[in-house]
């Protein structure tokens, strides 16, 4: 079986004529006419997100587009619409409610056809809630609501496109959710947290991914986590953590999300290496 198509995971916020959608249309053939099906389900205004990015994405040189209102569980197991997303040259997940997204699409035809044309080799690309919904584990909510409460996190299901043990949080240098995504890898060390900015895009091949825009992707890996509160029951004060693991990858530099570390630093670890010592051929004739 071939590798799956690349992902574009966009931190939210992103520019018509910036690199992280540029790199989404660019994979897909957007600008040679390739078709974008695009599904704006996780707006609270489905129709009205709809016009928006078809305005954003013509101005990004995408004529091809055809955006489906799937705004409840009955129209995402349309087969027209699956039959669309099998067809298109990329696809195209817009901002919103991540839980909402992954509740009306999780077990629909919609959610298998995305999941089946991802493997044939179409490109997918989303962005804010669109980008956080595409991994196996979604992570929402854990911030202070308008009146300053802090809202109990939300941790479920996503669409699995992105293996890895991945959890993705956007807007992240804007919205200020470092804290946050250190509350949820804490909790839960296997995970590795990407911290996703505006108009930036993780582009994921395989098990590498570079990133390509405005700003940065934080990484965050508990594994080697020695104490951390996160997990007592009745905590009182602040969250607190030792030997968490943090790392900024800008654009330009690449992330092994299997390894956890940058693409430069194993690379580095593999020309420094000795080379392999071969046994005495005598011995081995012995």
């Amino acid at each position: 079986m071939p590798d799956p198509a690349p992902l574009v995971l966009i931190g939210g916020a992103c520019t018509p004529t910036g690199g992280a959608l540029g790199a989404f249309l660019d994979l897909a053939g957007a600008r040679d006419h390739g078709r974008i099906v695009g599904l704006t389900t996780a707006s609270a205004d489905p129709v009205g997100a709809a016009h928006a990015w078809k305005d954003d994405l013509a101005a990004a040189g995408a004529h091809n587009v055809v955006i489906p209102i799937v705004d409840r569980r009955e129209r995402a197991h349309d087969p027209h619409v699956a039959d669309l997303l099998r067809h298109a040259r990329g696809i195209f997940l817009g901002g919103g409610d991540q839980v909402h997204l992954v509740a009306t699409l999780a077990g629909t035809c919609v959610a298998d056809a995305i999941r089946d044309a991802h493997r044939a080799g179409v490109v997918v690309c989303g962005t804010s809630a669109g980008a956080a919904a595409l991994t196996e584990t979604i992570l929402a909510n854990g911030e202070p609501d308008e009146t300053g409460t802090v809202t109990e996190m939300y941790m479920g299901h996503g669409l699995g496109l992105l293996g890895y043990n991945a959890v993705i949080d956007t807007h992240f240098g804007a919205r200020r959710r470092l804290h946050r995504l250190f509350n949820a890898i804490a909790a839960n060390p296997d995970l590795l947290g990407l911290g996703i900015d505006e108009d930036t895009a993780l582009v994921v091949r395989d098990h590498v991914g570079r990133v390509v825009g405005q700003g940065g992707v934080t990484f965050v890996d508990g594994r080697g986590v020695r104490y951390t509160n996160a997990g007592d029951p009745g905590r009182e004060g602040a969250l607190t953590i030792s030997h968490l693991r943090v790392g900024v990858v800008g654009a330009g530099h690449a992330l092994d999300l299997r390894e956890r570390e940058l693409e430069a630093v194993l690379r580095e670890r593999a020309e420094a290496a000795p080379p392999p010592v071969l046994g005495d051929e005598a011995d081995d004739d012995a």
